[in-house]
């Protein structure tokens, strides 16, 4: 991969360029995924965790990377002079010639000069991450004083000498920068896909029609009152389905509406083994997916999803004021290792959020005053979620 081409990559996941104060968001962007290597390398070996210091810093360093070259790119650097500033920056430390390179610049060749001359990083890897907190420090009084002190590196040359402080910190992990690179890529796109969205297709596509979730779904909430309080059934083509929900907490919060999320997952993800057992559609024919995939655990961890998620948005408005692409990078993941070793952990992370969003989106229609139910229609064909109002209530 060459440089010019992670360059073009990071663009189109770019949200800060163009955006007041830009160049100084993307110099603190950098700096703070700094201070989280940091930190996470201090977590690993603290709480002698069971992720190792090689798989933090992989993410971690790639995730530095992007806001370095998005830096570069803010400030019309061309990706072939900042990787000529690399690797001049790498010559110079290693005591070699500097020399002529034609065409774009690769990272296999940032990663091939350390190889020759990297002999004993590893011992050196303290040292290398105090070098490269003290010049991420630096990087923010660049962003903010566009002129420089007589005799400083410029911007090019400054931005190069980080490049190669990723490229050698990546070496004292054991680790190659294009490597980094390239997950970083993916990582990203899966999070911020930009115009490209692609949903994958529906994991019960190749199975008996009986199997698979309908095209359509349109499933009414009705909320109603009894002497033991207030709770919601569903109704399906004018069958009930389900047991009655109620809110099971001393305090009221509208969770007995909170199916509205696994239709959610429906749509979005082609995922739900809590709807799938609802409407009987569980994958028999195979019963290998049928235990494993439509289970009782994967119920219990998609309820648990569900749950964790809905504390999650009350402290925070039910996500009214959210838009798409940011919501927190954190709780996504959270939600993707907690999908381990299930066929949604393949689905990006974009996709997890539009399910969420789109499900509080209609949460917050369901549990108006003046609905307190309606219809919720699952399009999977559309990928797409419809709130429509009752039109009185049912008793």
């Amino acid at each position: 991969m060459t440089i010019a081409d992670y360059a073009q990559k990071a663009t189109e996941t770019d949200r800060f360029t163009d955006v007041p104060g830009g160049l100084t968001k993307l110099a603190f962007g950098f700096f703070g995924e700094v201070g989280g290597l940091l930190a996470a390398l201090k977590k690993v070996n603290r709480d002698q965790l069971r992720a190792t210091e090689t798989d933090v810093a992989g993410e971690e360093i790639g995730d530095a990377l992007w806001y370095l070259i998005a830096l570069s790119n803010a400030q019309q650097l061309l990706p072939r002079a900042l990787g000529l500033a690399c690797l001049a920056r790498l010559r110079s430390r290693f005591g070699e010639a500097d020399r002529e390179s034609s065409g774009e610049i690769d990272f296999r060749q940032i990663d091939g000069l350390i190889a020759i001359h990297g002999n004993g990083l590893q011992d050196a890897r303290v040292e290398l991450l105090g070098e490269l907190a003290r010049m991420s420090g630096e990087i923010i009084g660049r962003a903010d004083r566009p002129q420089l002190e007589l005799g400083a590196p410029s911007q090019l040359e400054f931005l190069g000498s980080l490049l190669a402080m990723l490229g050698l910190l990546c070496a004292s992990f054991m680790l190659k920068l294009e490597d980094v690179a390239r997950d970083n890529i993916v990582k990203t796109h899966g999070r911020w896909p930009g115009p490209d969205r692609t949903y994958l297709p529906p994991f019960d596509s190749t199975f008996p029609e009986h199997e698979r979730f309908p095209p359509e779904l349109r499933i009414e909430f009705i909320e109603r009152v009894s002497a033991r309080g207030t709770f919601v059934v569903q109704r399906l083509n004018e069958v009930f389905i389900g047991d009655p929900l109620t809110d099971n907490s001393h305090e009221p919060d509208d969770y007995r509406f909170h199916d509205v999320f696994h239709l959610a997952y429906v749509a979005h993800l082609g995922w739900s083994p809590v709807i799938r057992a609802l409407l009987k559609r569980k994958r028999k024919s195979r019963p290998a997916v049928d235990e494993n995939e439509d289970g009782a655990r994967a119920m219990i961890i998609e309820e648990g999803i569900a749950t964790w998620i809905f504390n999650h948005a009350k402290q925070r408005d039910l996500y009214i004021d959210v838009p798409a692409g940011k919501l927190e990078y954190g709780l996504l993941k959270q939600v993707q290792s907690m999908v381990s070793g299930f066929e949604v952990a393949t689905c990006p992370l974009w996709q997890w959020e539009q399910a969420i969003l789109d499900g509080f989106r209609v949460f917050r229609e369901l549990q108006k005053r003046e609905h307190r139910g309606g219809m919720v229609v699952v399009d999977m064909v559309k990928h797409s979620l419809t709130f429509v109002a009752p039109v009185q209530a049912v008793r």
